[in-house]
């Protein structure tokens, strides 16, 4: 592959990617400050290197309709959003900026930023629920994506961060990035 048809490629994933996270949560009546805290965050930009990395698999996998996957991709990013969100809270790394942009909890409040958060968590596995993959797949993609978001994930890999207890230990930072970025 050349890297003109890897630019094409990765162009045509990342649009349809905004594309369809661009549909979420947009003129929901209720809870408007919410929403609008949860998009702040989804549509602030970035790569959207998971969404685009989970598109290439399945392609390479061999499914005919890529856009059968788009759900799935994008939930990826909804748990990424949620992450950031949490990760710069006061009680966190207390960031003020991401992106360049003043984070979550600095326009919304600590307390919407957090629900903002737990919702767009909520929202992924619920976005693979409702997918139209088959069963059996939408509740292994939920199991992988509980894995890689809980204990053994995005929460463990904050906890040890939060515990900063080996910071030149390898095997310890190897383990936090694993669970916050892997």
């Amino acid at each position: 592959m050349t890297q003109q048809m890897f630019q094409d490629r990765y162009e045509i994933y990342r649009t349809a990617v905004e594309s369809y996270l661009e549909t979420l949560f947009a003129g929901r009546p209720d809870w408007q400050d919410l929403y609008e805290s949860m998009r702040y965050s989804l549509l602030a930009g970035g790569k959207r290197i998971r969404p685009v990395l989970t598109r290439e698999f399945t392609r390479l996998a061999g499914l005919e309709d890529w856009k059968t996957a788009l759900p799935i991709a994008c939930a990826l990013e909804l748990v990424h959003a949620y992450s950031l969100i949490h990760d710069d809270l006061p009680c966190m790394d207390n960031d003020d900026l991401r992106r360049g942009k003043p984070t979550n909890h600095k326009v919304y409040g600590e307390c919407t930023a957090v629900l903002a958060g737990d919702a767009l968590q909520a929202e992924a596995f619920g976005t693979i629920l409702r997918s139209e993959l088959p069963a059996e797949r939408r509740a292994a993609c939920s199991e992988h994506l509980a894995n890689a978001a809980g204990v053994d994930g995005i929460c463990g890999g904050q906890f040890m961060d939060m515990l900063s207890g080996h910071p030149e230990d390898e095997r310890w930072l190897t383990a936090l990035r694993a669970r916050k970025t892997g």
